[in-house]
């Protein structure tokens, strides 16, 4: 019996070195999921660690990693009899400048839909194990205008009452900046 060898062509080894390449980059871009801390100790209820006065602490960075401001800022944190819950934040800048955004967290599924003044598209807040998620759009005012981010906020319930909050900030897919900081019951 005698067997044939299949030759590719030089156009199709590009195409399949191409998908391999595509392959391997979309993979490596893959963010984590939820489902990587259930069980993780301690566990994160954002209804009992968001409740009564927080405060935070954090930087902002840059897309180089370098970083630009930095903040402290207070939390109110309550939920009413329904289960929705309010947060409200007020932040003071290295630079002088002070926001707030308040954030309610409507009850939707098994999450909550998390929406603020600023949040141009809201987003769902989503919890297993000792971490959040929550992905949404956020209006920031940039030079004489406004810019819209796509924020990929993740919470880590470090110890009950310190939590570990990283944000990925993007525009049309690429990261634009990031928000370090960590929120502390008082």
């Amino acid at each position: 019996m005698q067997t044939s060898r299949i030759r590719p062509s030089a156009a199709g080894l590009r195409w399949a070195l191409s998908v391999c390449f595509s392959v391997l980059l979309l993979s490596g871009c893959a963010s984590p999921s939820l489902d990587d801390y259930d069980g993780r100790q301690p566990t994160l209820i954002p209804s009992e660690f968001f409740q009564g006065s927080l405060s935070a602490r954090g930087v902002v960075k840059d897309y180089s990693g370098e970083v630009i401001r930095t903040f402290d800022a207070t939390i109110k944190a309550s939920w009413d009899d329904q289960g929705v819950g309010t947060l409200n934040e007020e932040f003071h800048f290295d630079d002088g400048e002070v926001q707030t955004r308040v954030w309610t967290l409507t009850p939707k599924g098994k999450g909550y839909q998390a929406t603020a003044g600023d949040v141009v598209e809201p987003g769902v807040m989503r919890w297993q194990g000792n971490a959040i998620n929550m992905n949404y759009v956020l209006r920031v005012a940039y030079g004489d205008g406004t810019l819209d981010l796509r924020m990929d906020d993740w919470m880590y319930l470090v110890t009950p009452d310190t939590v570990i909050n990283q944000t990925t900030m993007s525009k049309w897919g690429v990261d634009v900046g990031e928000l370090v900081l960590v929120i502390q019951k008082e």
